[in-house]
């Protein structure tokens, strides 16, 4: 179906911007680079409310795995309710 595939490849969209931005932190491009902008303003949504509750351990930000992870979560509960309903 056209609406579940399309719902796989956004979820996997954002799984990969997430991981790009987290490696992305590693190396030293500023915050007006185009790619770092980019990957900023789509994956700021998911991750600032993470980041409210979410405590950092030490020096290790979480928050990008336990994003991943409720993704993961969300699409496969929004795939079981989609064939419930098609």
């Amino acid at each position: 179906m056209f609406l579940l595939t399309f719902i796989s490849l956004l979820f996997q969209a954002l799984t990969f911007a997430i991981i790009a931005r987290a490696l992305l932190s590693w190396f030293n491009l500023g915050p007006s680079h185009p790619i770092v902008r980019i990957l900023y303003d789509v994956t700021e949504p998911i991750l600032a409310p993470l980041r409210r509750v979410i405590p950092m351990i030490g020096m290790i930000d979480i928050t990008p795995l336990v994003a991943i992870l409720l993704l993961q979560v969300a699409e496969r509960a929004l795939f079981d309710l989609l064939r419930g309903v098609l």
